[in-house]
Protein backbone atom coordinates (compact mmCIF):
# COMPACT_ATOMS: atom_id res chain seq x y z
CA UNK A 1 0.00 0.00 0.00
CA UNK A 2 1.44 3.68 -0.90
CA UNK A 3 -0.44 6.71 -0.25
CA UNK A 4 0.54 10.22 -2.12
CA UNK A 5 -0.24 13.51 -1.46
CA UNK A 6 0.71 16.44 -3.00
CA UNK A 7 1.46 19.26 -0.52
CA UNK A 8 2.46 22.27 -2.64
CA UNK A 9 3.40 21.46 -6.70
CA UNK A 10 4.08 24.85 -8.56
CA UNK A 11 7.12 27.25 -9.79
CA UNK A 12 6.56 29.20 -6.27
CA UNK A 13 7.40 25.71 -4.21
CA UNK A 14 6.88 21.99 -4.17
CA UNK A 15 6.91 19.41 -1.64
CA UNK A 16 5.26 15.61 -1.92
CA UNK A 17 4.13 13.28 0.36
CA UNK A 18 4.45 9.45 -0.21
CA UNK A 19 4.31 6.78 2.48
CA UNK A 20 3.85 2.88 2.76
CA UNK A 21 2.53 0.54 5.80
CA UNK A 22 6.12 2.01 7.77
CA UNK A 23 7.81 4.46 5.99
CA UNK A 24 7.13 7.99 5.13
CA UNK A 25 9.20 10.81 3.14
CA UNK A 26 9.17 13.99 1.82
CA UNK A 27 10.17 14.72 -2.19
CA UNK A 28 11.74 18.33 -2.74
CA UNK A 29 10.60 21.19 0.61
CA UNK A 30 10.56 24.08 -1.32
CA UNK A 31 8.67 26.32 0.99
CA UNK A 32 9.56 27.07 4.64
CA UNK A 33 9.31 25.17 7.60
CA UNK A 34 5.80 26.34 8.85
CA UNK A 35 4.31 25.73 5.52
CA UNK A 36 5.49 22.03 5.24
CA UNK A 37 4.29 21.84 8.93
CA UNK A 38 1.12 23.04 8.28
CA UNK A 39 0.40 20.71 5.57
CA UNK A 40 1.52 18.26 6.73
CA UNK A 41 -1.20 18.60 9.98
CA UNK A 42 -3.79 19.36 7.38
CA UNK A 43 -3.81 14.98 6.40
CA UNK A 44 -3.15 14.64 9.36
CA UNK A 45 0.44 13.93 9.24
CA UNK A 46 3.74 15.55 11.15
CA UNK A 47 7.39 16.42 10.40
CA UNK A 48 8.69 14.47 13.13
CA UNK A 49 7.17 11.10 12.05
CA UNK A 50 9.06 11.60 8.59
CA UNK A 51 11.69 9.46 7.95
CA UNK A 52 13.88 11.09 4.65
CA UNK A 53 13.70 14.17 2.58
CA UNK A 54 14.50 13.26 -1.47
CA UNK A 55 15.30 16.06 -2.77
CA UNK A 56 15.55 16.32 -6.76
CA UNK A 57 17.29 19.10 -7.54
CA UNK A 58 18.76 22.34 -6.02
CA UNK A 59 17.00 25.27 -7.52
CA UNK A 60 15.34 27.26 -4.13
CA UNK A 61 11.40 26.12 -5.07
CA UNK A 62 12.79 22.85 -4.28
CA UNK A 63 15.21 22.99 -1.26
CA UNK A 64 13.87 26.40 0.60
CA UNK A 65 12.95 24.74 4.28
CA UNK A 66 15.28 21.89 3.80
CA UNK A 67 18.65 22.72 6.00
CA UNK A 68 15.78 24.18 8.96
CA UNK A 69 13.31 21.26 8.92
CA UNK A 70 16.13 18.53 8.53
CA UNK A 71 18.47 19.85 11.50
CA UNK A 72 14.57 21.09 13.80
CA UNK A 73 13.33 17.46 13.28
CA UNK A 74 17.08 15.26 12.54
CA UNK A 75 15.50 14.16 9.08
CA UNK A 76 18.10 12.35 6.73
CA UNK A 77 18.36 14.19 3.78
CA UNK A 78 18.92 12.03 0.21
CA UNK A 79 20.51 13.88 -2.97
CA UNK A 80 23.40 13.16 -5.41
CA UNK A 81 26.87 14.60 -4.66
CA UNK A 82 26.79 16.83 -7.54
CA UNK A 83 23.11 18.27 -6.04
CA UNK A 84 24.37 18.43 -2.71
CA UNK A 85 27.78 20.64 -3.59
CA UNK A 86 25.35 23.18 -5.72
CA UNK A 87 23.47 23.86 -2.71
CA UNK A 88 26.39 24.92 -0.26
CA UNK A 89 24.41 27.29 1.75
CA UNK A 90 22.02 24.41 2.83
CA UNK A 91 24.21 21.46 2.81
CA UNK A 92 26.60 23.63 5.81
CA UNK A 93 23.28 23.53 7.72
CA UNK A 94 22.39 20.32 7.86
CA UNK A 95 24.07 17.56 10.09
CA UNK A 96 26.80 15.77 8.22
CA UNK A 97 25.26 12.47 10.02
CA UNK A 98 21.85 13.22 8.10
CA UNK A 99 23.39 13.45 4.76
CA UNK A 100 23.43 10.68 2.44
CA UNK A 101 24.54 10.08 -1.30
CA UNK A 102 22.53 8.27 -3.81
CA UNK A 103 23.51 7.93 -7.74
CA UNK A 104 20.94 8.48 -10.55
CA UNK A 105 20.37 5.23 -12.15
CA UNK A 106 21.09 3.17 -8.97
CA UNK A 107 18.42 1.71 -6.56
CA UNK A 108 18.39 2.04 -3.08
CA UNK A 109 16.17 1.49 0.12
CA UNK A 110 14.51 3.64 2.67
CA UNK A 111 13.02 0.88 5.07
CA UNK A 112 10.54 -1.18 2.93
CA UNK A 113 10.37 1.85 0.39
CA UNK A 114 12.64 1.35 -2.89
CA UNK A 115 13.31 4.04 -4.04
CA UNK A 116 14.76 4.41 -8.25
CA UNK A 117 16.16 8.15 -9.32
CA UNK A 118 16.27 8.49 -12.98
CA UNK A 119 18.00 10.99 -15.15
CA UNK A 120 16.05 14.16 -16.23
CA UNK A 121 16.87 17.21 -18.52
CA UNK A 122 17.03 19.94 -16.93
CA UNK A 123 19.61 22.97 -15.95
CA UNK A 124 20.57 21.84 -12.84
CA UNK A 125 23.72 19.84 -11.31
CA UNK A 126 22.25 16.92 -11.43
CA UNK A 127 17.94 16.38 -11.43
CA UNK A 128 16.43 13.78 -10.94
CA UNK A 129 12.82 12.25 -11.11
CA UNK A 130 12.09 9.35 -8.85
CA UNK A 131 10.28 6.27 -9.31
CA UNK A 132 8.60 4.51 -5.68
CA UNK A 133 8.10 1.37 -4.70
CA UNK A 134 6.75 -1.14 -2.26
CA UNK A 135 7.54 -4.14 -4.43
CA UNK A 136 3.85 -4.12 -5.13
CA UNK A 137 2.75 -0.72 -6.31
CA UNK A 138 5.05 1.76 -8.17
CA UNK A 139 4.43 5.65 -8.41
CA UNK A 140 6.27 8.24 -10.11
CA UNK A 141 7.34 11.76 -9.71
CA UNK A 142 8.64 13.90 -12.95
CA UNK A 143 8.83 17.11 -12.82
CA UNK A 144 11.42 20.17 -13.84
CA UNK A 145 12.03 18.37 -17.45
CA UNK A 146 13.25 20.27 -20.55
CA UNK A 147 11.88 17.54 -23.01
CA UNK A 148 10.66 14.22 -22.78
CA UNK A 149 13.08 11.41 -23.41
CA UNK A 150 12.27 7.53 -24.01
CA UNK A 151 14.41 6.61 -21.14
CA UNK A 152 12.24 9.00 -19.12
CA UNK A 153 9.00 6.88 -20.47
CA UNK A 154 10.63 3.57 -20.01
CA UNK A 155 10.67 4.75 -16.71
CA UNK A 156 7.54 5.76 -15.77
CA UNK A 157 5.94 2.73 -17.02
CA UNK A 158 4.29 0.34 -14.51
CA UNK A 159 3.21 3.27 -12.18
CA UNK A 160 -0.11 3.40 -11.01
CA UNK A 161 0.09 7.25 -10.30
CA UNK A 162 2.76 9.63 -11.70
CA UNK A 163 3.14 13.28 -10.60
CA UNK A 164 4.18 14.92 -14.12
CA UNK A 165 5.13 18.60 -15.27
CA UNK A 166 2.36 20.68 -16.89
CA UNK A 167 4.64 23.95 -16.78
CA UNK A 168 3.41 26.07 -19.07
CA UNK A 169 1.51 26.60 -22.41
CA UNK A 170 3.13 27.34 -25.63
CA UNK A 171 0.79 30.42 -26.48
CA UNK A 172 0.27 31.75 -22.96
CA UNK A 173 4.02 31.61 -22.93
CA UNK A 174 4.68 34.16 -25.65
CA UNK A 175 2.00 36.59 -24.38
CA UNK A 176 3.48 36.30 -20.75
CA UNK A 177 5.28 39.30 -18.77
CA UNK A 178 8.39 37.09 -18.72
CA UNK A 179 11.02 38.79 -20.47
CA UNK A 180 12.95 37.20 -23.75
CA UNK A 181 15.35 34.96 -22.05
CA UNK A 182 13.24 33.03 -19.45
CA UNK A 183 10.88 32.82 -22.03
CA UNK A 184 13.63 30.88 -23.97
CA UNK A 185 14.82 28.95 -21.19
CA UNK A 186 11.27 27.69 -19.96
CA UNK A 187 10.66 26.07 -23.21
CA UNK A 188 14.40 25.15 -24.07
CA UNK A 189 15.89 21.34 -23.94
CA UNK A 190 16.51 21.76 -20.47
CA UNK A 191 13.92 23.66 -19.40
CA UNK A 192 10.61 22.81 -18.37
CA UNK A 193 7.62 20.52 -19.83
CA UNK A 194 4.32 22.07 -22.00
CA UNK A 195 0.75 21.15 -20.98
CA UNK A 196 0.83 19.44 -24.74
CA UNK A 197 3.37 17.26 -24.23
CA UNK A 198 2.45 16.44 -20.39
CA UNK A 199 -0.81 15.40 -22.22
CA UNK A 200 1.08 13.01 -24.92
CA UNK A 201 2.94 11.54 -22.09
CA UNK A 202 -0.06 10.64 -20.28
CA UNK A 203 -1.42 8.91 -23.38
CA UNK A 204 1.48 7.17 -23.48
CA UNK A 205 1.07 5.84 -20.64
CA UNK A 206 -2.32 4.93 -20.81
CA UNK A 207 -1.37 2.90 -23.85
CA UNK A 208 1.51 1.27 -23.03
CA UNK A 209 0.82 0.98 -18.99
CA UNK A 210 -1.41 0.26 -15.95
CA UNK A 211 -1.55 4.23 -15.00
CA UNK A 212 -4.67 4.88 -13.68
CA UNK A 213 -4.66 8.56 -12.01
CA UNK A 214 -2.00 11.28 -12.95
CA UNK A 215 -1.40 14.58 -11.40
CA UNK A 216 -0.37 17.67 -13.34
CA UNK A 217 2.11 19.53 -11.52
CA UNK A 218 4.51 22.33 -11.53
CA UNK A 219 2.15 24.68 -13.27
CA UNK A 220 3.68 28.06 -13.90
CA UNK A 221 1.62 30.98 -12.32
CA UNK A 222 2.17 33.12 -15.42
CA UNK A 223 2.31 31.23 -18.61
CA UNK A 224 -0.37 28.06 -17.42
CA UNK A 225 -3.96 28.61 -15.98
CA UNK A 226 -5.18 25.06 -14.10
CA UNK A 227 -8.04 24.73 -16.18
CA UNK A 228 -5.82 24.82 -19.05
CA UNK A 229 -3.29 22.42 -18.41
CA UNK A 230 -6.35 19.99 -17.45
CA UNK A 231 -8.19 20.40 -20.55
CA UNK A 232 -4.75 20.46 -23.19
CA UNK A 233 -4.18 16.90 -21.78
CA UNK A 234 -8.11 15.74 -21.41
CA UNK A 235 -7.73 16.65 -25.54
CA UNK A 236 -4.56 15.01 -26.22
CA UNK A 237 -6.05 11.53 -24.89
CA UNK A 238 -9.22 11.83 -26.85
CA UNK A 239 -6.73 12.68 -29.97
CA UNK A 240 -4.77 9.45 -29.15
CA UNK A 241 -8.36 7.42 -28.98
CA UNK A 242 -7.89 6.48 -25.23
CA UNK A 243 -10.81 6.70 -22.92
CA UNK A 244 -10.86 9.62 -20.44
CA UNK A 245 -12.90 7.60 -17.92
CA UNK A 246 -9.79 5.46 -17.31
CA UNK A 247 -8.00 7.99 -15.66
CA UNK A 248 -8.60 9.78 -12.54
CA UNK A 249 -6.76 12.91 -13.55
CA UNK A 250 -6.93 16.18 -11.64
CA UNK A 251 -4.08 19.35 -11.08
CA UNK A 252 -1.81 19.67 -8.16
CA UNK A 253 -2.28 22.95 -5.97
CA UNK A 254 0.38 25.49 -5.94
CA UNK A 255 -1.03 26.95 -2.55
CA UNK A 256 -3.09 24.14 -0.36
CA UNK A 257 -2.59 20.51 -0.34
CA UNK A 258 -4.34 18.05 -2.37
CA UNK A 259 -6.16 14.44 -0.64
CA UNK A 260 -4.09 11.75 0.23
CA UNK A 261 -4.22 9.34 -2.77
CA UNK A 262 -4.35 5.70 -2.19
CA UNK A 263 -2.24 3.76 -4.79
Amino acid sequence: MLNFCSLYSGSSGNSLFVESDNTKVLIDVGLSCKKIEEALVSIEENLSSIDAILITHEHSDHIKGLSTISKKYDIPVYATKKTFDAMPSQKEKIPIKNINFFNVNEKFNIKNLEINPFSIPHDAADPCGFNISDNENKLSIATDIGHMTNSILKNLEGSKLVLLESNYDTEVLKCCKYPFNLKARIAGSNGHLSNTIAGKTISYLLKNSNLHTALLGHLSKESNFPELAYQTTIDEIITNGCNTNSINLSVASRDFPGKLIKV
